[in-house]
């Protein structure tokens, strides 16, 4: 199930948990997983600027901290996305915001289903996985 939280920042109204809780079943399913408790908590720049530094020793901006809850092909963690980034690499991209925030979502919940994003190879896979999993929403 997702739930929907905002921090240190005003709540946006058009987030719809009912529509990401359908598609991210969805993506669950197809990566044969069972979809679990998940919370969306977005959060200003300086918000998740102070998670990071609080908790993964980091000392710079990000547009998504994913803590990882998942047990026995149920997926479940928190994901912290930053409102301030998405805004900002949507612009930079050329996209729009909710494609933006949906990519982001979504590069979270492929984290939670195992995958990473470290080296080359690992970035061109999740990068594949969140085109595939976007083109589910057209």
């Amino acid at each position: 199930m997702i739930e929907v939280f905002f921090q240190d920042i005003d709540v946006i109204d058009t987030i719809d948990s009912s529509f990401y809780n359908n598609w991210l079943e969805r993506v669950s399913f197809i990566e044969n997983k069972e979809m679990g408790d998940i919370s969306l908590i977005f959060t200003s720049d300086e918000y998740l600027l102070k998670v990071n530094q609080d908790y993964l020793d980091h000392d710079y901006y990000t547009d998504i901290i994913t803590f990882d809850y998942t047990e026995e092909g149920i997926i479940s963690g928190d994901l912290f996305i930053s409102i301030d980034r998405i805004i900002d690499n949507a612009k930079i991209n050329s996209v729009t915001f909710v494609n933006e925030l949906n990519r982001v979502i979504v590069h979270g919940v492929l984290h939670l289903c195992g995958y990473k994003d470290k080296s080359e190879s690992e970035e061109l896979l999740m990068r594949e996985k969140e085109n595939q999993m976007l083109s589910l929403l057209n």
